[in-house]
């Protein structure tokens, strides 16, 4: 067997073994009993828009500030 087949061979099992103990750490991740975040200690966040139009001759369209 020459060399690149070795090489070939070995980077395989390493990509093999990888994707189990992927899956392996995903499977005990989505075991574990998640509770859900205290919707007390969430501020409410707000934007403020604010449109204008100017009617003259030089402004096609709106302004948004």
């Amino acid at each position: 067997m020459n060399r690149s087949k070795i090489v070939a061979y070995i980077t395989g099992a390493i990509s093999i073994i990888l994707a189990i103990a992927y899956l392996i750490v995903v499977q005990l991740l989505d075991y574990r009993d998640m509770k859900p975040a205290p919707i007390s200690q969430i501020n409410p966040q707000s934007a403020v828009v604010a449109v204008t139009h100017q009617p003259d001759d030089n402004s096609r369209g709106l302004i948004i500030l």
